[in-house]
């Protein structure tokens, strides 16, 4: 009989390593996804079906601001992401995947560590 499958990554899954920048950019702070354009140098075409990937797998969550904070900034609003704890494991088995990682986005002393 087969096995299931889940949508789900788990620990010890290997991300590509535009998948892997992306999780460590969210994971230093840049939360949004024009910004993580901005830091890795990936187009949108790359940026955010990676997002929704990365969402499906359970590896980021993500929330909508208030349509009245955009407003008041004179721009759209913006899908904010966070790394969830599953993420952040398999960001950590990415780092030992590739070893520069955290250098290219390093979390800030304040940031999320």
């Amino acid at each position: 009989m087969l096995h299931s499958y889940t949508a789900r990554v788990t620990s010890s899954a290997k991300l590509s390593h535009t998948a892997a920048m992306i999780l460590q950019a969210i994971h230093a702070g840049h939360v949004y996804g024009f910004s993580v354009m901005e830091t890795t140098g990936l187009p949108s075409g790359t940026v955010y079906p990676a997002l929704r990937r990365l969402e499906r797998d359970g590896l980021i969550g993500s929330q909508w601001e208030s349509q009245r904070i955009a407003d008041a900034d004179q721009r759209p609003a913006r899908k904010y992401y966070r790394i969830t704890p599953a993420g952040k494991i398999t960001l950590q088995a990415s780092r030992m995947r590739y070893p520069l990682l955290a250098r290219l986005f390093p979390v800030s002393a304040g940031g999320k560590a």
